[in-house]
């Protein structure tokens, strides 16, 4: 029996897990399923160790494939498949988080006016300029059914099939408005439909034409991808004084850790915010 793809009908089915979060569970378990001699069903403790012990020293990637073990073994417990957990204490090696690249709002602002010399630029306008003010995820931003758009805000199904509700400001609004009304009425579902298989525009796609627009804009095409402008979102938010906890919602992080990242990243302007916000920063007497 192969518990492996069981295990991964059970994240789809219950967790709601993405494709792509299901291949790379699949490649890991796979992989340390030909690695450990006695299999993972017959893996112990000490085995799980010495095959994480003897990946490449990438601290996030040894992570990844000890995440995916857990979950496995996880669901192996609980469905009563084995009595004993080898992949209870293991031992990682510490991730060092890099802090998040962004761009300054000069640089956002370069990149958005560079989108109109872009074949498809009302399209391309409106990604980049619908990004920035949601802070979605690429694949959030590509896959955005024409029901998701609610005027305002949108309605983003996210991980783990989890909802929420991000508002846009009127420049965005206006920048989409003009793409719907010259998008091609194909019944499309989606609103950057493409010829692609999926029917939308792809990640690499957009991922490729962003880097074009870079080009143009005078910027380092390496400083930019989507990612980043999630990233430049958030920041700015974060240095305009915006409350941790509305970003990390916006953003549809499930711990608020992953959001405190942001507060390393802007250390002069936390600083001049606090100076001028606190009630007692401008208080000079004791």
């Amino acid at each position: 029996m192969n518990y492996i793809e069981i295990f991964l009908e059970a994240l789809s089915a219950e967790k709601g897990r993405s494709p792509k979060t299901l291949e790379s569970y699949a490649n890991d378990l796979y992989h340390a399923n030909e690695q450990i001699s006695k299999g993972l069903i017959g893996a112990t403790s000490a085995d799980i160790q010495k095959y994480l012990s003897e990946l490449p020293d990438k601290a996030s990637s040894i992570a990844r494939k000890a995440s995916a073990l857990r979950g496995f073994y996880k669901f192996l417990m609980l469905e009563k498949i084995i009595s004993e957990n080898p992949a209870n204490n293991i031992e990682l090696p510490k991730r060092v988080r890099t802090l998040p690249k962004f761009l300054s709002v000069e640089e956002i602002e370069l990149l958005i006016s560079s989108a109109g010399d872009i074949k498809n630029s009302i399209r391309l306008r409106a990604m980049i300029e619908l990004l920035y003010a949601s802070g979605l995820r690429v694949s959030e931003l590509c896959e955005l059914p024409m029901t998701a758009y609610l005027g305002d805000k949108l309605l983003i199904h996210g991980k783990g099939a989890k909802e929420r509700f991000v508002p846009i400001h009127e420049r965005a609004k206006q920048a989409l408005e003009k793409w719907l009304s010259i998008r091609d009425a194909d019944k499309s579902k989606y609103i950057f439909p493409s010829n692609s298989k999926t029917g939308h525009i792809t990640r690499d796609g957009f991922f490729k034409i962003l880097k074009k627009c870079a080009v143009l804009s005078g910027i380092d095409p390496h400083r930019v991808s989507p990612h980043v402008l999630r990233h430049s979102f958030a920041s700015h938010l974060l240095a305009g004084g915006a409350n941790l906890r509305a970003i990390q919602t916006m953003l549809g992080h499930e711990d608020i850790s992953t959001t405190q990242i942001y507060t390393h990243v802007l250390p002069e302007q936390l600083r001049e915010a606090v100076q001028k916000h606190h009630p007692l920063g401008q208080k000079k007497d004791f």
